[in-house]
C-alpha cells in the first residue's frame, strides 16, 4: 500500500469521524501525516495509533478558525517532514438549526469561521509551502447540502459548505499551471458524531437512510477511500471539482 508513499499530509478534524479514518488510511497507503484537531488527547491517541500500524504522524491541536494555529500547522509540517504535498480540510460544524429569523449572528459567525474562513487560511499558509515544494494536492470537505439539496433549518451550513466550492474553483484555477490541484469532497450522510446529532432516534436514521438511493449512509472509512482518490496521483487531471460521494442522495426522489 504505497498510493501516497513520501508525501507528507495534512488533515484536519482528524481527531474523528472522516478525518480520522481518512488519516488513518493515508498513513497506511505511505504518508507521513500531520494530524490537526482541537481535542489533544484525542489527536495524541491516533498519532500513536497510527505509529503502532507502522506508519508516520505528528499531532498538532488547535482551532482551525485561529490564522496563528493556521501558520504554524504548516511551520511544523515543515519543519518536521520538510515538504507538505496534500492537504485534506476536512475540519468542520453542523452549527446551530433553525430557521433564519431565530439565528443568532454569533451562531452564524461560528459556523461560517469553523467550515468556510478556516479553508481560506488553511489554503493562505499551505499553497506557498506545496509551491515551493514543486506541486501538490489540496482537498476540502463540503457537502450535497447548498449544492444538490436544501434542507429545511441548515442555512450557515449549507452556505458555509456551498462557499467552499467557490473557493476551491477560483483556486484551481489560480494555482493549476503550478501544478496544484484543488478538489472539494461532497459526501452524503455518514455515520460520524455530527450525523448521530442530527439523526438521533432510530427513525429518524432510518429516514436519513432512505433519502440515499443507496438506502443507508456511509462509514467514514468508505469516504476516506475517495479522499485518497484525490489526493493521490490517481486524480492527476482532476481540479476544480465538486465531487458527489453521497450514496444517490442527491438523485433520489423515492
Amino acid at each position: 500500500m504505497t498510493t501516497l508513499k513520501n508525501k507528507v499530509v495534512i488533515v484536519t478534524g482528524a481527531s474523528a469521524g472522516i478525518g480520522r479514518e481518512t488519516a488513518r488510511l493515508f498513513a497506511k497507503e505511505g504518508a507521513s501525516v500531520v494530524l490537526a484537531a482541537r481535542r489533544e488527547p484525542k489527536l495524541q491517541a491516533l498519532a500513536n495509533l497510527i505509529t503502532e500500524e507502522g506508519g508516520q504522524a505528528l499531532a498538532i491541536a488547535g482551532d482551525v478558525s485561529d490564522e496563528a494555529f493556521a501558520q504554524t500547522l504548516v511551520e511544523q509540517t515543515l519543519d518536521k517532514f520538510g515538504r507538505l504535498d496534500v492537504a485534506f480540510n476536512n475540519a468542520g460544524i453542523l452549527g446551530a438549526m433553525g430557521p433564519v429569523p431565530d439565528m443568532s449572528l454569533a451562531d452564524w459567525n461560528q459556523v461560517i469561521a469553523t467550515n468556510l474562513t478556516s479553508a481560506f487560511l488553511a489554503a493562505k499558509y499551505q499553497l506557498p509551502a506545496m509551491l515551493s515544494g514543486g506541486g501538490g494536492s489540496l482537498v476540502f470537505t463540503s457537502t450535497f447540502v447548498g449544492y444538490t439539496t436544501g434542507m429545511p433549518g441548515m442555512a450557515a451550513y449549507a452556505a458555509s459548505k456551498a462557499g467552499l466550492i467557490g473557493l476551491t474553483q477560483v483556486l484551481a484555477s489560480e494555482y493549476g499551471s503550478h501544478n496544484i490541484r484543488v478538489n472539494a469532497l461532497l459526501p452524503g450522510g455518514t455515520d460520524t458524531a455530527a450525523a448521530q446529532e442530527f439523526a438521533n432516534t432510530p427513525e429518524a436514521k432510518e429516514f436519513v437512510s432512505s433519502l440515499h438511493a443507496l438506502k443507508r449512509i456511509a462509514k467514514p472509512e468508505e469516504i476516506a477511500q475517495s479522499a485518497l482518490y484525490l489526493a493521490s496521483d490517481a486524480s492527476s487531471f482532476t481540479t476544480g471539482t465538486a465531487m458527489l460521494v453521497d450514496g444517490g442522495v442527491s438523485i433520489n426522489r423515492v
